[in-house]
């Protein structure tokens, strides 16, 4: 695949994502209209089941919309083969998740050469992990990391591949707020020193304060996009 080079990491129009059929049909997205400009940091907001983590999903390529359009600066998504969903994944995106599925049986600096193994032109694993600040615990495990630190190995993990966007479902969704605020902050220095667009799917709304752009999503729908003209630094935002 090759991208367009145009001023949108993202565009979708009418995106919409059924689950069954019939009565009984669960109407996750309900026709999504969206563009996201390269190199923000998005936060999506909204209740469990208002369709933010869905959208997330057909985005990154690990699901597929019902109907509508979803483009990847400017490749359609929707319409690509199996095959070519893996390789946009590989070359283009890295994952955040709440869990950090880390292997309990390799070190920080191992987990990371994960994918650095499969990557066109990563970072090395070192450097990777000094930017979200673990250059000192490379070589321990993660029964020996704090839950932080054990999400921080994922997202250097993440972007070792360099990625052109980051996605991040509920990336402190199992750490208290202090930890919480410093992971935050890991993504926000991402988002600036790699110029990778960030995507935050999360229900704290106070998270809204440090992102270019907030998502607001309602019953499969975005009921507003506000725009943060000054993002707040991650480590003053209230929990």
């Amino acid at each position: 695949m090759t991208p367009a080079s145009d001023g949108a990491a993202f565009a979708t129009q009418g995106l919409t994502k059924t689950y069954g059929a019939g009565p009984a049909a669960v109407h996750a997205l309900r026709g999504v209209d969206l563009d996201v400009p390269r190199g923000e940091m998005v936060v999506l907001l909204g209740p469990s089941g208002s369709g933010k983590s869905t959208l997330l999903n057909i985005l990154g390529g690990l699901d597929r919309a019902t109907a509508g359009s979803a483009r990847f600066r400017g490749a359609e998504l929707t319409t690509m083969s199996d095959a070519a969903l893996t390789r946009y994944r590989r070359h283009h995106v890295g994952f955040v998740f709440q869990f950090y599925n880390l292997m309990p049986s390799l070190t920080a600096r191992e987990n990371v050469e994960l994918v650095t193994e499969i990557a066109d032109d990563p970072l090395d694993p070192a450097e990777a992990l000094a930017l979200v600040g673990l250059e000192s615990r490379l070589d321990h495990f993660p029964a020996q990391l704090s839950g932080g630190e054990q999400q921080r190995v994922a997202i250097a993990r993440a972007v070792a591949k360099r990625p052109e966007v980051l996605f991040c479902d509920e990336p402190t969704g199992a750490l208290d707020s202090t930890t919480g605020r410093a992971v935050l902050r890991v993504l926000q220095d991402v988002n600036r020193e790699t110029g990778a667009t960030v995507m935050i799917v999360t229900h704290a709304a106070a998270t809204a304060a440090m992102a270019h752009r907030v998502i607001h999503f309602a019953d499969g729908r975005i009921r507003e996009v506000a725009v943060n003209a000054a993002p707040a630094p991650a480590e003053t935002i209230e929990w």
